[in-house]
């Protein structure tokens, strides 16, 4: 997958940039607020992005809706990103929960941070 210069300018809206076949496809770099599609355009069975902590780890959501859990996507405007429901990720000493809604973050109250 080529990923154009501008996509690299970090004050852009989370956007979906591009799609690939598989998740072998993905680069391990991506540009800051963007995410991957992997699957066809019609029916798309992952999503893949850097966490938006910043800590480095990356986010792959199940986007078919044959399997569960499943997250769905807004393909209406693939320039501002949404997804729903919040994604919730808990990893050994950080929990990362938050919803992406029209390109933005919006990082979710819990107590337990």
């Amino acid at each position: 997958m080529k990923i154009s210069w501008w996509q690299w300018w970090p004050f852009q809206k989370w956007r979906i940039i591009g799609k690939v076949e598989s998740a072998d496809e993905i680069p391990d770099a991506l540009p800051r607020n963007s995410a991957v599609l992997v699957g066809s355009a019609a029916t798309p069975k992952w999503i893949a992005f850097d966490c938006p902590c910043r800590t480095g780890h990356r986010i792959m959501l199940n986007t078919d809706r044959i399997r569960l859990p499943h997250w769905r996507v807004d393909l209406s405007e693939p320039s501002r990103l949404t997804l729903s429901p919040s994604v919730d990720f808990r990893g050994d000493r950080r929990r990362c929960h938050y919803f992406v809604r029209a390109g933005k973050i919006v990082w979710a109250g819990d107590r337990d941070r």
